[in-house]
């Protein structure tokens, strides 16, 4: 007897996306994220539509859309006889005959996406009777998300505890090493579940004046004063580092550009007070750009920072 074996969210969603496709066909199986306005898709089991993990889509042009507000059935034979999925945007920009749809919730009851099925040809009504199929499965997903999510919580401390040796001797912070450990992690996990993260890269404007003019051991009080200042204003599950002489780099997991801006905003103000002069640049992941690409481009906004600061202080 075949055993079915898997180890996670990802794997136990591939699997089931198989079985969804063999058990009734349709051109494009695929498990999707919702997040605010966009529909992103995570998985897909595809075999004729132009679709693939990583594309992006508006959530209210969706079947899905209606689908989760309980206005359309989960599953239509014939989706143009379903006056909302005919109108829907996305059966213009796709062929979409039949359809069939179940949320993934989190564990608040919240909506996290959807598994769903697309084909650009009307099936038999007969597949309506295995409507249970789709929601158990569904269900049994949800689980395994939820108590996935959950354990991620675990893990990103059991990751910090690993790396607590590779600290920074003179602030405390991770070291270069622990940033690169823990970036690798945390980008697995925006891959899995389309999880959005954001980067900060801050420099010390005037470490090497301070150096040379009060000496080392004041330009090492400005960066423990640096360090503690971060650890004082960031969030709990915020990644603290000193990656070089007088750079600093901050590594925030689950926030959203917008929620960096005001971040950046929060940070601005607090050097400022402290009269530490700093640049600093902030990116946030996309779906087409891994952490780090958003590092790299975090450090040419903070580069572009220090070189307006040089220019405007002569």
């Amino acid at each position: 007897m075949h055993t079915i074996k898997f180890h996670n969210f990802e794997e136990a969603g591939k699997l089931v996306l198989q079985y969804l496709h063999h058990h009734f066909g349709f051109g494009l199986w695929m498990i999707t994220r919702l997040d605010n306005e966009d529909w992103i898709i995570l998985q897909a089991e595809n075999e004729k539509y132009a679709v693939k993990p990583g594309d992006v889509f508006r959530w209210a042009d969706s079947f899905c859309y209606h689908m989760v507000q309980g206005a359309t059935p989960k599953i239509a034979p014939c989706s143009e006889q379903i006056e909302l999925y005919a109108k829907a945007k996305i059966a213009k920009t796709l062929s979409i005959k039949s359809y069939i749809g179940e949320p993934l919730y989190l564990e608040d009851g919240s909506i996290f996406g959807t598994i769903c099925a697309i084909d650009n040809e009307p099936h038999s009504e007969e597949i309506i009777k295995d409507a249970a199929l789709v929601e158990l499965l569904g269900s049994l997903l949800s689980s395994i998300l939820q108590s996935e999510l959950r354990e991620n919580k675990q893990r990103r401390l059991r990751e910090r505890y690993e790396v607590e040796a590779l600290t920074d001797s003179l602030t405390g912070l991770y070291n270069r090493r622990a940033w690169d450990q823990l970036l690798e992690a945390e980008e697995g996990r925006c891959q899995r579940y389309g999880l959005p993260a954001s980067i900060f890269s801050i420099d010390l404007n005037d470490l090497k004046q301070v150096n040379d003019q009060f000496g080392h051991d004041a330009g090492d009080q400005l960066i423990q004063r640096t360090a503690d200042l971060l650890i004082e204003h960031m969030r709990v599950n915020d990644v603290i580092a000193r990656i070089g002489g007088d750079e600093f780099t901050i590594l925030c997991p689950e926030t959203k550009a917008a929620d960096a801006a005001v971040l950046y905003q929060r940070l601005t103000e607090m050097f400022s007070a402290a009269d530490i002069h700093v640049a600093i640049g902030f990116a946030a992941r996309q779906l087409t750009t891994d952490l780090h690409e958003v590092l790299i481009e975090a450090d040419k906004k903070m580069y572009a920072h220090k070189k307006q600061a040089k220019l405007l202080n002569g």
